[in-house]
């Protein structure tokens, strides 16, 4: 105890000499006065005896020699404290503040140094249930705020897709519900306008009528309300039947198409228009018989698959006339419209090679799971500010896969239904091919933007 007397003297005679203003740090700190960290630090190294040695924390972007009492001083500043200064960008609190080597800037990006310098937004009205800062629709880009309120997408872009693909977001004009016969005002929207329906089982309703009577809900595994309208379909056919934009169908459909566009540096444009292809009672008759073969073969069903193995797959073609626009529900009269052929009598083998000349498989008719492969094969022939598609029923069976060319097949290998050209090799995207009429029937015509 007696030796460490003279070291306590000399340690509080080189404080005094080095502070000569240390005695004030023993008086209470004043409001008017409130001591700095770093004073505090000091302070609080004096009453204390020295800390054991932690990990090294280093925090500054060029940091300099000390001395070891300053350094002590410094290191117990740059501990968490509620004063310590945050990483995080000041305005989104998710990513770390932008450095450019030179200096720390407050925001992570130019987009949150603008959005700080906003008004602040007002507070939600139901805290309770937590919104995502991100689009809802592209679910990339922050959500954009206009000094009073935040709006559900970033952009003028895609609030326009959003809208597209889903037409309960549209504004109703006439303020009418659009269930069929029904004359009641529709629902109004937060935002002041008018919505598409006046009650629930209306809005249920408009998802899911018949698209031949256009009174009815449909049947559950059905696109229509009874074997009537059915039956009449198929008596009417070969036509196609429009599928209004909010029905489960429309939603279906366009949902695989934008979920398989698959190619990068591509955008995957919005579905405007979707059409239910009815085939002749014939033609149906000899699918339906072909899948009823495989299936006897195959035993798909037991294995949790549909029946033949069925899959919808797209397939691009050419498109003279105006069929899929609004209001162009009619064939053309070309015998080399290939879309309207198709539609109209469905795919014909005798017809391969016509347009490509060759096959990588052989001679067979082609389709993909990838839509944006298909839509490398979609050309028109014609003026129209839509591009046009086919979503094909396509039984599969049991499929041989291939990863190489072989342009000689004119049936697919033995002991197999169809060839399953997939990607690599010398294929950047999946192919389906099948060898008979019989396999293939066009089920949508999907219309959508260049």
């Amino acid at each position: 105890m007696a030796s460490s007397i003279p070291m306590a003297l000399s340690l509080l005679h080189t404080f005094a000499t080095q502070y000569p203003g240390g005695k004030q740090l023993w008086t209470p700190p004043s409001v008017a006065n409130p001591p700095s960290v770093a004073t505090a630090a000091v302070a609080a190294a004096a009453q204390s005896p020295p800390a054991a040695p932690s990990a090294p924390i280093n925090i500054a972007v060029n940091p300099q020699p000390t001395s070891t009492a300053s350094g002590a001083a410094a290191a117990s500043a740059s501990l968490p404290t509620s004063t310590t200064a945050s990483n995080l960008c000041e305005n989104c609190q998710l990513r770390p503040k932008y450095s450019d080597g030179n200096k720390v800037h407050p925001y992570c990006s130019k987009s949150c140094a603008s959005q700080a310098k906003l008004p602040s937004q007002p507070p939600s009205l139901n805290t309770s249930i937590p919104k995502s800062a991100n689009c809802d629709f592209c679910g990339v880009r922050p959500k954009f705020f206009d000094g009073k309120r935040t709006h559900p997408f970033c952009s003028k872009a895609c609030s326009k897709n959003a809208t597209a693909q889903n037409p309960l977001l549209k504004p109703n004009a006439k303020g009418i519900c659009n269930a069929p016969g029904c004359q009641n005002p529709a629902h109004t929207n937060a935002n002041g306008t008018a919505g598409s329906y006046c009650s629930l089982a209306h809005k249920t309703l408009g998802e899911t009528i018949c698209l031949r009577c256009r009174q009815a809900p449909k049947l559950s595994q059905s696109h229509f309300c009874s074997t009537i309208c059915a039956d009449d379909a198929e008596k009417n056919g070969p036509m196609i039947l429009e599928v209004p934009v909010g029905h489960v169908t429309f939603k279906s459909v366009a949902d695989q198409f934008k979920t398989s566009w698959r190619h990068t540096g591509k955008t995957c444009p919005p579905v405007r228009r979707v059409y239910k292809i009815i085939s002749p009672q014939t033609s149906w008759a000899n699918y339906k018989a072909y899948q009823t073969k495989i299936e006897n073969s195959g035993h798909f069903v037991a294995s949790g698959r549909s029946a033949g193995n069925e899959n919808r797959r797209w397939h691009g073609t050419r498109r003279q006339c105006n069929l899929g626009d609004k209001g162009q529900t009619q064939f053309c009269s070309s015998t080399t419209c290939s879309l309207c052929c198709i539609v109209r009598s469905s795919f014909d083998i005798s017809l391969w090679g016509t347009k490509t000349g060759w096959g990588r498989f052989g001679k067979g008719i082609y389709t993909s799971s990838t839509s944006s492969k298909a839509n490398d094969y979609s050309h028109n022939d014609c003026t129209s500010s839509l591009k046009a598609i086919l979503l094909n029923k396509v039984i599969v069976g049991r499929g041989c896969k291939l990863t190489q060319d072989n342009v000689s097949l004119t049936a697919p290998p033995a002991g197999y239904d169809s060839v399953l050209a997939e990607k690599g090799g010398s294929l950047n995207y999946d192919e389906l091919v099948v060898y008979t009429n019989d396999a293939i029937r066009p089920s949508f015509l999907v219309m959508y933007e260049p």
